[in-house]
């Protein structure tokens, strides 16, 4: 088993499922993941929870009222996400251009052509909004294989790491989805700035423990 593989198991083993990505009922999932994604850029989970919550009570989580809004309506209600002014543009522009758009159409390469969508974004839509095999990679992805000297640096590039992954595990959904969500899990437990290296599942193949 290579180390790569080696570490998932490792995670699954001491974590469990984490059967992310988090949706409401009666939502549309694809919508939901898909601003959830946006939201997301540059802060933590339960910040964009309490944006999602400010959507939900306004009945604001549908295409419909997503394309109507006005955006400054749409400022105040995302503003627990932290950057409200642009990630509010950028779900405009997601909407507008996404709304009613074939599913089929929705690839990589025209996901990156909306402003706003990064890599990370969109493969976070991909891969909990449309079930595609695309592995997410993270800043918590690149700080953690770094350590276990899986990489030489934290800043190599998004598609060699997502290359290295996607080639060293199984092309399941399950394993891209579970193991993207238990990174995030060692990264907030033990994987920190700051390592807290006691009890981490995999200090046993790590190089800086």
């Amino acid at each position: 088993m290579n180390k790569i593989y080696r570490i998932y198991r490792e995670l699954l083993d001491s974590f469990g499922y984490q059967n992310w990505w988090p949706v409401h009922r009666d939502t549309d999932r694809f919508l939901e993941v898909s601003v959830g994604a946006i939201l997301t850029q540059n802060t933590n989970w339960s910040n964009v929870e309490k944006a999602i919550e400010n959507l939900l009570k306004e009945n604001a989580l549908s295409w419909e009222t997503l394309l109507n809004i006005d955006i400054q309506e749409l400022k105040q209600l995302i503003k627990p996400a932290g950057f409200y002014n642009q990630k509010a543009v950028y779900i405009k522009n997601f909407v507008k251009n996404t709304y009613k758009k074939p599913k089929r159409a929705l690839t990589r390469e025209f996901l990156l052509s909306i402003k706003g969508i990064g890599e990370e974004t969109a493969d976070s839509i991909l891969l909990y909004g449309l079930d595609r095999l695309h592995f997410v990679v993270d800043a918590y992805t690149r700080r953690i294989f770094h350590r276990a000297g899986i990489i030489d640096s934290e800043k190599t590039s998004y598609r060699k790491l997502q290359n290295l992954i996607e080639e060293s595990i199984p092309r399941d959904l399950t394993v891209y989805k579970e193991y993207h969500a238990l990174i995030v899990e060692l990264a907030k437990r033990h994987c920190r700035k700051k390592p807290v290296c006691d009890g981490c599942p995999i200090r046993n193949l790590c190089n800086a423990a």
